[in-house]
C-alpha cells in the first residue's frame, strides 16, 4: 500500500478539529496554536483567524490569499495597504466592511509574502471550510487567484470567471482581483477598476 503524503494526514487532522468546533470562538481558539505547516508556524507571529461582525451573521464574506506583514504583526486580516484600498473600494461600492467577515485561505503569513504552497492550502482548508459553515453568509468575494481557485477549482483563470456570481455549495461566489494587484497596477489599472466593478455588482445583488 502506498503511504499517503504527510500533509494529507495533517490536513485531515485540521479538518477533524475544525469540524468539531461548535461556534466561532471555539474554532478561533483551536486555530491559533495550529502547527500543521511547520515552515509557516516557525516564522509567523500570529495565526490570523479572521474578523467577523459583532452583530452576528455577516452580510457577505471577503476571502483573501494569506496574511501579509502588517496582518502577521497585528493578528488581523487586511489592515495594511491592501486593506486600506479594500476599505475605500467597499465604501465606493456602497458596502460596509463592518457587515462583512474578512478571512484568508491560509491563516499564517508565508515567508517573504510568497504564494502559499498547495500542501499549505490543503492543510488550512479545514479552518476556512468550517468558518464558512458557521458564518452561513449568502455571498462570498474571493480576492485574487489563490482564493478564486479554492472555490472554483485549480484551473481557474481569473479573467474568465470574474464579473458574475458562481453558485458554490449554495453560496454566491464572486471571484475578483486582489487589492494588492490594484495597488501594483496603479489607480488607472484594470485590476482596480475590475475590483470596484465586481464589488458594485455584489452590492446590487445584495440590495
Amino acid at each position: 500500500m502506498t503511504r499517503a503524503p504527510r500533509f494529507d494526514a495533517a490536513a485531515e487532522e485540521v479538518a477533524r478539529v475544525a469540524a468539531a468546533a461548535p461556534d466561532w470562538a471555539s474554532l478561533a481558539a483551536a486555530a491559533r496554536p495550529c502547527v500543521a505547516c511547520p515552515e509557516l508556524a516557525a516564522t509567523r507571529q500570529h495565526v490570523v483567524v479572521g474578523d467577523v461582525p459583532e452583530g452576528g451573521r455577516p452580510r457577505f464574506v471577503l476571502v483573501g490569499e494569506a496574511p501579509g506583514a502588517t496582518e502577521d504583526e497585528t493578528g488581523r486580516p487586511f489592515v495594511g495597504r491592501s486593506g486600506a484600498l479594500l476599505d475605500q473600494l467597499l465604501a465606493e461600492a456602497g458596502l460596509d466592511r463592518g457587515e462583512a467577515a474578512v478571512l484568508n485561505v491560509v491563516k499564517c503569513r508565508p515567508p517573504a509574502n510568497r504564494t502559499p504552497k498547495s500542501p499549505e492550502v490543503a492543510r488550512c482548508s479545514g479552518w476556512l471550510r468550517r468558518q464558512l459553515e458557521l458564518l452561513d453568509a449568502p455571498a462570498v468575494v474571493a480576492l485574487g487567484l489563490s482564493a478564486a481557485r479554492w472555490f472554483l477549482g485549480p484551473r481557474t483563470v481569473l479573467a474568465q470567471v470574474r464579473g458574475r456570481a458562481h453558485d458554490v455549495d449554495g453560496r454566491s461566489v464572486w471571484a475578483t482581483y486582489h487589492p494588492s494587484a490594484a495597488i501594483r497596477f496603479g489607480p488607472n489599472g484594470a485590476p482596480r477598476a475590475g475590483l470596484l466593478e465586481d464589488l458594485t455588482s455584489l452590492a446590487r445583488s445584495l440590495a
